[in-house]
């Protein structure tokens, strides 16, 4: 019992993490209608980014998200600006392209700087845990969820309680609408987008912290994530961390009373279960609805 307990707890803490890692993808597929590719990419890119900022200038992994988040959101921008915002029919289909593009491109940059060996991140805090009754609890772990609470709050705090929040949220109900009653869609659409890649700064750096990653890691993620927003509903970011969570803990519930073979498969069965009895994901809405 002890051993389920903990692979809840575990699977809490790591889930958090995905939701925020999950979070920029949704989000910009709700405003943009575009499915970002290179998501997992530029989580990798932050791990990255993270460890040659501890490796060379000794900056801490938390302290050092003060400048990869700035550096990453305007990469994001121009990523936007110069290769996402030129589409303007079947936006969806060649975003999909386009991003996949720049996935390649970033994990080829990243190869021949970094080389493809397996590289962790290493602080003090990776390797030590704290006693809560019988269990043992990783400080990167708690770390890591909390900086996700924070980060996803403030999401949240930006999206509904300022006016630039209700312009993204004017441009996932209705973007033509957006449009007509005055709300700059494009500008609104490049924002998103650097948040959204600003976001994997942070999730890159948890994920690099309690994950060995290299340039070709960003595959397994990206699958995972997309799995994620499917599950929740496409551009619904409380349905991003419904499923982030509810995808860890199945997980890790079935490694330890079943097998660690059948973790993944047991949840994508269960995925595929939900999306044909809900096929618009557990808090998405009905295709037809956003004009």
């Amino acid at each position: 019992m002890e051993l389920i307990i903990d692979a809840i707890i575990t699977g809490i803490l790591t889930g958090g993490v995905y939701a925020l890692m999950a979070s920029g993808l949704t989000l910009v597929f709700g405003v943009m209608e575009i499915i970002n590719i290179a998501q997992g990419a530029f989580v990798i890119l932050g791990a990255y980014l993270s460890y040659a900022l501890a490796q060379h200038f000794h900056i801490d992994l938390f302290l050092g998200l003060l400048i990869t988040m700035p550096v990453m959101f305007v990469l994001g921008v121009l990523i936007q600006v110069l290769f996402i915002r030129p589409l303007k029919r079947d936006r969806t289909m060649l975003s999909i392209l386009v991003t996949f593009a720049v996935a390649l491109i970033i994990e080829g940059v990243l190869t021949i700087l970094f080389t493809a060996n397996i590289v962790t991140l290493k602080a003090p805090y990776i390797t030590q845990s704290f006693r809560i009754g019988n269990f043992y609890l990783s400080y990167i772990y708690v770390y890591g969820f909390l900086l996700s609470v924070v980060l996803l709050a403030g999401l949240y705090l930006l999206l509904y309680r300022t006016k630039f929040g209700q312009s993204v949220r004017a441009s996932m109900l209705n973007r033509t609408a957006a449009q007509l009653i005055g709300i700059d869609v494009e500008r609104v659409s490049a924002l998103t987008f650097g948040i959204g890649v600003a976001l994997t700064a942070a999730g890159g750096m948890a994920f690099g912290a309690t994950t060995a990653f290299n340039p070709g890691s960003s595959y397994d993620l990206i699958s995972r994530l997309l799995t994620i927003i499917v599950l929740g509903g496409m551009g619904s970011l409380s349905g991003a961390l419904i499923a982030s969570l509810g995808m860890l803990i199945i997980e890790n519930v079935t490694a330890v009373v079943w097998s660690p073979t059948w973790s993944s498969t047991v949840f994508f069965v269960l995925l595929v279960v939900i999306l044909i009895l809900r096929p618009q994901g557990l808090l998405g809405k009905l295709e037809g609805r956003k004009q």
